[in-house]
C-alpha cells in the first residue's frame, strides 16, 4: 500500500514536471495528494451520514477541517519532504521499465477517477435524501 502511495506521488510529481511551470514539482504533487484524500474523506462522511447516521453533522466546525487539513499535510510533509524523501521515491521510480510505468499511469488515472466519481455520487446520493 506504501508503494502505491508513493507512486501516486510519483506520478504527480512527473505531471508537474511536464507542466510549463516546473518550480516546486514536489510540492505540487504533495498538494495533489492532500485534494485527493480530502476528497476521499469527505466521500466518506458523507456516505457515513446517508447510509448509517442520518443525524451527524458531516460538516462539523472549521476548526475541525482546519485540524484535519493540518494532519494531512504533516502527514504528506514527513512522508515526502523531511530529509528529501521524495528525491529517492522519484529515483527509484524512475528506474521501472516504460511498459510498467505505462500500466502504472492507467492505474494512476483510474484511482483518481474512481475518487472524484465517487464524490460526486456521493454529493448526487446526498442531495437525493
Amino acid at each position: 500500500m506504501k508503494r502505491v502511495y508513493y507512486y501516486l506521488f510519483y506520478k504527480f510529481y512527473k505531471m508537474s514536471e511536464a507542466a510549463p511551470s516546473r518550480w516546486w514539482s514536489d510540492w505540487k504533487a504533495s498538494l495533489a495528494l492532500i485534494v485527493l484524500k480530502i476528497w476521499f474523506i469527505v466521500s466518506i462522511l458523507i456516505y457515513y451520514k446517508i447510509f448509517l447516521n442520518p443525524n451527524a453533522d458531516i460538516i462539523g466546525s472549521e476548526i475541525s477541517w482546519i485540524f484535519l487539513v493540518i494532519i494531512i499535510s504533516l502527514i504528506d510533509y514527513f512522508t515526502f519532504h523531511h530529509r528529501d524523501q521524495w528525491k529517492e521515491i522519484v529515483a527509484m521510480f524512475d528506474q521501472l521499465p516504460k511498459k510498467q510505468n505505462r500500466i502504472g499511469s492507467w492505474i494512476v488515472l483510474g484511482v483518481v477517477l474512481f475518487v472524484i466519481a465517487n464524490l460526486i455520487f456521493s454529493f448526487y446520493l446526498y442531495y437525493q435524501i
